[in-house]
């Protein structure tokens, strides 16, 4: 599937149960409900997580984090972690099969807004790698409005989160508008470009095979 979709009304939250789907290659969504959790363990890589709905505390042992709609938190390898939904909660586990390499603006195991990563410039589109490995690739960009990003192709598949304002996607002849809040995926090799109607950032998982 490639296209305009939401993750989180796609994922829906089942009363007293945890959910796990595979929405990519080592990329899953979990929607947990008020009070269940995922108990801690220990993984050899270290995972993305990225809140998309509610709060939940991350644990990573013996620390608990509250991570909020909007956050991110990057759990290290060899620690046991784990996750307590606060509410309904609905968030995405990536993992990059390895040690990833991360940028110094951000720190492992700790809690950090997506959308405050990077700033808008005048005429321009920032970019920050947040996070990397030889399999992954977990970036934060802003575009003025106006300003966009001509057609290409990843060697891998893609998941885009909005993260403010609105933009378009045009991907393999068609045009999608995508405000905050919503999701885009890009198969491998699907041609696809990005327009800032007005200032738009938004996150961009990229696994590559």
């Amino acid at each position: 599937m490639s296209g305009a979709f939401s993750i989180v009304k796609d994922n829906p939250v089942i009363a007293g149960c945890t959910v796990s789907r595979e929405l990519m290659p080592d990329v899953l969504c979990f929607s947990l409900a008020k009070g269940t959790d995922i108990s801690p363990e220990n993984y050899p890589s270290d995972i993305i997580h990225i809140m998309l709905e509610g709060s939940a505390d991350v644990i990573i042992s013996p620390e608990a984090l509250t991570v909020r709609k909007g956050e991110c938190i990057i759990k290290p390898s060899g620690l046991n972690t784990g996750t307590k939904a606060h509410t309904d909660t609905i968030y995405l586990e990536a993992s990059g099969k390895e040690q990833l390499h991360m940028n110094e603006a951000v720190k492992a195991g700790e809690v950090f807004t997506l959308a405050d990563l990077v700033p808008y410039q005048p005429g321009r589109v920032v970019n920050m790698d947040v996070a990397s490995s030889s399999t992954m690739k977990f970036a934060v960009m802003s575009f003025d409005e106006g300003t966009g990003l001509s057609e290409h192709a990843a060697p891998g598949e893609a998941l885009i989160f909005a993260l403010d304002g609105e933009g378009i996607i045009g991907y393999e002849g068609k045009e999608y508008t995508l405000k905050a809040g919503g999701n885009f995926k890009f198969a491998k090799n699907g041609r696809h470009y990005v327009k800032a109607v007005q200032k738009f950032k938004m996150a961009l998982l990229l696994v590559l095979s």
